[in-house]
């Protein structure tokens, strides 16, 4: 069964590479009109939006800092200008940044990890529900992590706590929108190989060892990831809400 998305229009945030990219790519190559976004890189921003367009899909890329409330507003806007609305919203800006261990608690690095990861989520989110109340099938569709499940590895604590705020915060927001018809659900990613998260911040020993103990026996893609936000996004999943899917093969089992 092939999923079509036809006729919506998508925002995903932090999309210039990874999984955000990968999520974009899929939702537009099921029809959907995609918005891409960055806080920065222009250049890159549009060069991604092509490769979109050129793979026959249709999108823009809108430059917009998440964590500001103009900037999220104008990236809304933007979208409703290219589709008419906004039908989806998938949160995917974050990141770790870097590892920093409790005991050297690091005061900047916190508000960081917490802007960049749960402030983008709660601007964007609060942008698009007017939007998504609208749609017949309004989705938001949060990024969390494995690492909000079991706490992530040595130095990730803000990290997960931030995408374990995300988890809760999903199902906070369920209350406020479902009522009219508009399912909110997160994304749990496990080891996804590839992506700059773990180019940056695990090494390359760490990825052979996670492959040797994930049952499936291989590291995560991001389109593997993709393709779970497309089933959220998608009809099919109408009545899944307020839930939290792992994406891991297996690796971490609540």
């Amino acid at each position: 069964m092939l999923i079509s998305l036809k006729g919506k229009v998508a925002i995903v945030t932090g999309s210039i590479q990874g999984i955000g990219f990968e999520t974009a790519k899929t939702l537009a190559l099921a029809g959907a009109k995609v918005v891409i976004n960055n806080h920065k890189e222009p250049e890159r921003l549009e060069a991604k939006a092509e490769e979109i367009r050129k793979a026959g899909g249709e999108c823009i890329g809108v430059i917009a800092d998440c964590t500001n409330k103009e900037a999220v507003q104008k990236l809304v806007d933007e979208a409703v200008k290219f589709g008419g609305g906004v039908d989806i919203l998938v949160n995917n800006a974050g990141g770790m940044i870097k590892r920093v261990p409790v005991a050297d608690f690091d005061e900047d690095h916190f508000d960081t990890i917490m802007n960049v990861n749960v402030k983008s989520a709660f601007m964007a989110t609060s942008a698009v529900i007017p939007l998504v109340r609208k749609s017949k099938a309004g989705r938001i569709i949060n990024l969390s992590s494995q690492a909000a499940h079991d706490g992530g590895g040595g130095g990730a604590a803000a990290y997960a706590a931030a995408k374990g705020a995300i988890w809760t915060f999903t199902k906070g927001v369920i209350k406020e929108v479902s009522s009219e018809g508009v399912t909110v659900n997160a994304v749990s990613p496990g080891f996804i190989a590839g992506t700059d998260f773990h180019n940056t911040f695990t090494p390359q020993a760490v990825h052979e060892k996670v492959k040797g103990i994930v049952p499936l026996g291989r590291l995560g893609k991001a389109a593997d990831v993709a393709n779970v936000i497309l089933f959220l996004a998608s009809d099919l999943a109408a009545y899944v809400n307020g839930q939290s899917i792992q994406v891991n093969g297996g690796l971490y089992m609540p």
